[in-house]
């Protein structure tokens, strides 16, 4: 990666609110919110369940519309999806009739020159760094979920997006394949360093993965802190819980979502009418 990409992928949320509309109800999930995702860094958005945290990586990924306020990606307006941006879901998108290395190579086979040998190595690379690459002629149903996962983040890697967005990508794995997923995503990420914004409702994930941790508020949902996490890569689970720095940057985390994640159970949700 040159290092005129490590600067793109900016995003700039200033005032943004997400409300939704039933009858003459009205939800409002996402209440002015101001966020700032520096370029070429790993930020991981945490907050409780159901807050709102995939209706914001669906605003910046263009595939929803804010009610109000704005979002910017290199000071563009995001009106849109955009080739600049690509987001891994939590379920998958692979394309059962294709078969790995398809799936791989479908993203760059759709621009106008089709697919170029030099795109054709880096996909076979990326097939390579996640241990892909001997399965290349097989079908995703012959693939394990963690194989799976691994080959939703090759398919976005390989259109050499600005911005890379996870939601909650390893949900539903089970415990080893999901640290194992982890420990691929980590090194991926510093080969690239491309700009990532990283959902999850997990704290070790976040500390094993982030350079910046955004805590957000239940809803509506809003920034309730930003936690640098000033620690050494390469990190495992196993370092960070012998690190004091990581436990303290754990504790202020929980600190804050404890809180949160209680509101969930004070009482039901409230639509307002209109």
């Amino acid at each position: 990666m040159s290092d005129g990409d490590l600067h793109r992928g900016q995003i700039e949320i200033v005032g943004l609110t997400r409300q939704f509309s039933n009858g003459t109800a009205r939800s409002e999930v996402i209440a002015n919110c101001d966020l700032t995702i520096n370029s070429g860094m790993l930020t991981v958005l945490i907050g409780p369940s159901g807050c709102g945290k995939s209706t914001l990586a669906k605003l910046i990924a263009g595939y929803d519309t804010p009610t109000s306020g704005r979002i910017t990606i290199d000071g563009r307006p995001v009106t849109g999806a955009g080739r600049d941006r690509l987001m891994v879901f939590q379920e998958s998108a692979l394309f059962n009739w294709m078969t790995t290395e398809a799936n791989a190579q479908f993203g760059p086979r759709q621009t106008k020159e089709g697919l170029r040998a030099a795109q054709r190595q880096h996909v076979g690379d990326l097939l390579e760094l996640v241990g892909l690459k001997k399965f290349a002629a097989r079908y995703p149903k012959a693939l394990s979920g963690g194989m799976q996962r691994r080959l939703e983040m090759v398919r976005a890697l390989a259109n050499s997006p600005d911005l890379f967005i996870l939601d909650e990508p390893f949900r539903g794995l089970d415990a080893m394949t999901r640290a194992l997923m982890q420990q691929h995503f980590a090194g991926m990420f510093e080969i690239s360093r491309r700009t990532t914004l990283f959902i999850t409702t997990e704290i070790d994930e976040a500390l094993l993965l982030a350079d910046r941790i955004i805590v957000m508020t239940n809803k509506p949902m809003k920034v309730a802190a930003k936690l640098e996490v000033d620690l050494p890569r390469p990190r495992t689970i196993a370092t960070l819980y012998e690190s004091e720095r990581a436990n303290q940057i754990k504790e202020r985390a929980l600190e804050l979502l404890f809180p949160e994640a209680m509101k969930s159970f004070a009482s039901p949700a409230k639509a307002v009418s209109v």
